[in-house]
């Protein structure tokens, strides 16, 4: 008689996967390593764009002239109206997107503008520019992408500083890159391409990390506001409820992107006239040391707790960064300021109002009135109309200007013109904000006693 063998059934236990493991330690995390986390992950993210984004203009494209225009003033036009077109559908598009497409959809729009700087590469110029246009088209998503990951916590601004942070330090750096690739040998048509290849790796797993990021808690939405999606009535109520401060913090928000992107699209020339364009290493020394102040000063917000006074906080903010600028030009101008002290001031007070706009001014507007709505749609809304100027800005330069005397003249005179434009709509946005958010308060007030 054969006898039979039992062997003991071996119940094996199936642990999580990674992902849930790490979304569920997150919610029960420290906040100072929650907020660690978030920034690591947003940070290194779009910093990694700005490899695919801004690597061509660390080339001069010396000499390369087409229909009487400079070859690189037509590609910063070319991607900026991609760019340009981007915001414009990220109005509707990041406005309703749902949180569990995100992830899937960065990495689709990188993958799309790599492709886009192979094409570039190997077709001649000046047809290429075209490809700089698709390049930028799919770019201009990305930042409200992960931007959703952040809004509507009690930390918002500190996670949306360091986020900024990466606008900041990574132009420089990617230009640092470039730079040195093509002082290397790397033709500079190619350049661009293979920069962004270097990027791509880390970029992967960095939207991996930001995808762990859990949805705001119960004491987030009580503090900051539910963040939905937003339909189209919910836009047109928006902006029918607060039209005319709107109009003017856009206003502000378009001037402060033609700066930016002056002083970031064109930093190889200005720093070339103030005499350091041949130090690759400057463009990172510079943004890092704003980026340093640009985030304490902005994410400090998280410790005013009342949304109102974190409004008014943000708007001088704004107003004290453009008296930064009017401070060092005129120290430039008398020599009391070096040309690395003058751009570093300059940047400075640039990028503090600029990241104000996306930390604090849209994040606690939101708070403040408790309206629906997400600042993804007011940020879209503020870059689609800010790019366009900056285009008209370029064309104004090549076609308009009829001055010889350099790109940093240029940059000069039309910084002092934008920093009165802006000193004077910022005063009348908070003029209007007081007034219509003491009206809002009220009629809260008596709609909650009744």
């Amino acid at each position: 008689m054969t006898e039979l063998s039992h062997r003991p059934t071996v119940v094996r236990s199936v642990s999580p996967p990674l992902d849930d493991m790490l979304k569920e330690y997150l919610k029960r995390a420290p906040p100072a390593v929650f907020t660690a986390f978030c920034i690591a992950a947003a940070f290194t993210t779009y910093f990694c764009m700005y490899g695919f984004r801004k690597p061509f203009s660390a080339a001069t494209y010396d000499e390369m002239i087409y229909w009487g225009v400079g070859y690189k003033t037509i590609l910063v036009i070319s991607q900026t109206l991609g760019y340009t077109l981007s915001k414009f559908i990220g109005i509707k598009t990041i406005s309703e997107m749902p949180g569990h497409r995100r992830a899937r959809m960065i990495v689709a729009l990188i993958v799309v503008a790599e492709l886009a700087l192979l094409l570039f590469a190997i077709t001649p110029a000046p047809w290429n520019m075209a490809f700089l246009f698709f390049n930028g088209l799919p770019l201009g998503l990305v930042f409200g992408l992960v931007y959703g990951y952040l809004e509507g916590r009690q930390l918002t601004e500190a996670l949306a500083a360091g986020l900024c942070a990466s606008f900041i330090v990574s132009s420089g750096f990617v230009q640092t890159v470039g730079r040195t690739l093509v002082l290397q040998g790397v033709p500079e048509f190619w350049m661009p391409f293979l920069t962004g290849l270097l990027f791509f790796p880390p970029l992967l797993i960095a939207v991996w990390f930001l995808n762990q990021i859990p949805p705001p808690d119960e004491e987030d939405v009580a503090r900051r506001s539910e963040r939905p999606p937003m339909s189209r009535a919910d836009r047109l109520r928006f902006l029918q409820t607060y039209g005319l401060g709107l109009a003017m913090l856009v206003a502000t928000y378009i001037l402060l992107t033609v700066l930016r992107s002056i002083r970031s699209d064109f930093g190889v020339e200005i720093w070339r006239d103030l005499g350091q364009a041949e130090r690759p290493v400057i463009f990172t020394k510079s943004e890092t040391l704003i980026m340093c102040a640009v985030v304490a000063i902005n994410g400090a917000a998280i410790w005013i707790r009342d949304n109102r006074r974190a409004l008014q906080v943000s708007f001088l903010t704004v107003i004290g960064g453009f008296a930064l600028v009017g401070f060092a030009i005129a120290g430039w101008r008398q020599g009391w300021l070096d040309g690395f002290a003058f751009m570093v001031l300059v940047g400075l007070g640039l990028y503090a109002p600029y990241v104000a706009f996306h930390t604090t001014v849209f994040e606690r507007l939101i708070a403040t009135s408790r309206a629906k709505g997400n600042v993804g749609f007011l940020i879209y809304l503020a870059d689609a109309t800010g790019y366009l100027g900056y285009i008209g800005v370029m064309l104004y330069h090549n076609f308009g200007d009829k001055r010889d005397d350099g790109f940093l003249e240029f940059f000069v005179g039309i910084t002092l013109t934008i920093t009165g434009l802006s000193l004077v709509a910022m005063l009348i946005g908070w003029w209007y904000f007081s007034r219509r958010l003491d009206e809002t308060t009220v009629a809260v007030a008596a709609q909650e006693k009744g």
